[in-house]
């Protein structure tokens, strides 16, 4: 049975309104009007940079951005309350036929994540975790402490963490872990991103999972202080291969998820969702700007660029 839980220190929603103050550049630039955007944490601190970046060439347009969720940010743009939803897995048949239109902007990915002060964490990082061990701890709950995944004595109890809200976090994780739904993830559920990362470094024994912008400074590139990675035992060999070693810091996981080496799920395509292709030209001005210029903002935000000969095909799409 899950608990939801609704940490005071995490917002809900993350709202970031860029408006215009004072230019000597207003006047001349013709391009004017807002823009409203909402869904994916996950999404959520690129898209900011994007509409940062935007409004330097262009002062004169209004980006509001707000972090709810993926499901938020699909519900949002299917009922045309926003112009474009964050959406961070791939859209449904069932959401197709509603209506949603859908174009790839970046990549990034889900990690198993935990508190830097875990007792076991020398043994957690040297050995990591198998698929099916994790499969036992989120899904099945067969695996209860920490000494039964690590072939230890530790007597731990683990404490997992899940996400509350619709998002896609956690149905890419939940893929990962044999297919599931997210749904079937059991443990305690917080509200948003941040509200999992805030849970887990409160909690010594917890486990949880997180997009990378939410685990690595994009200034320092380090972690976090008070979280962790959960390093996968891809080949199930008992410990960390020097090919499985790729967390230290967000240089080595992005560089990772773009050769393959950590998988898909949970590494995937970030999306900007709407009803229908947007009909509005300032929405498409930006798309357009994201997939051609602004692309030179996702690796220094700590995503993942999409490969060149996938950038057409999303361009192809705002014709």
């Amino acid at each position: 049975m899950k608990r939801i839980i609704i940490l005071p220190t995490t917002a809900l929603l993350i709202f970031f309104t860029f408006s215009c103050k004072n230019s000597n550049n207003v006047s001349k630039d013709p391009l004017k009007g807002k823009i409203s955007i909402s869904g994916a944490f996950a999404l959520y601190p690129l898209t900011v940079r994007w509409a940062e970046e935007f409004k330097k060439i262009h002062p004169n347009v209004t980006i509001d951005v707000s972090a709810g969720g993926a499901g938020k940010g699909m519900t949002d743009a299917l009922s045309k309350m926003v112009d474009l939803g964050m959406y961070s897995k791939s859209v449904s048949p069932e959401e197709k036929l509603k209506g949603a239109w859908s174009i790839a902007v970046a990549k990034d990915a889900v990690l198993a994540t935990i508190s830097s002060k875990n007792p076991d964490l020398a043994i957690i990082k040297s050995k990591g975790l198998t698929v099916d061990k994790l499969y036992d701890i989120f899904i099945t709950t067969n695996i209860k402490n920490w000494g039964a995944a690590l072939g230890s004595s530790s007597k731990e109890t683990i404490n997992v963490y899940t996400r509350s809200d619709a998002c896609g976090a956690g149905e890419m994780w939940a893929k990962f872990l044999k297919g599931k739904r997210q749904e079937d993830i059991e443990g305690v559920g917080v509200n948003g991103d941040p509200g999992v990362a805030e849970a887990l470094k409160k909690d010594l024994n917890s486990i949880g999972y997180n997009n990378i912008a939410y685990v690595y400074d994009v200034n320092t590139k380090k972690k976090y202080e008070g979280i962790d990675v959960i390093p996968i035992d891809l080949n199930g060999n008992g410990k960390i291969d020097k090919e499985e070693d790729f967390y230290g810091d967000l240089s080595q996981i992005i560089a990772a998820i773009k050769d393959g080496r950590y998988p898909s799920p949970p590494s995937r395509d970030l999306y900007f969702v709407s009803q229908g292709k947007p009909e509005n030209p300032l929405v498409k001005v930006f798309l357009n700007w994201i997939l051609t210029d602004g692309q030179k903002y996702v690796t220094e935000a700590g995503y993942v660029l999409l490969k060149e000969e996938n950038l057409n095909p999303e361009l192809e799409k705002l014709k």
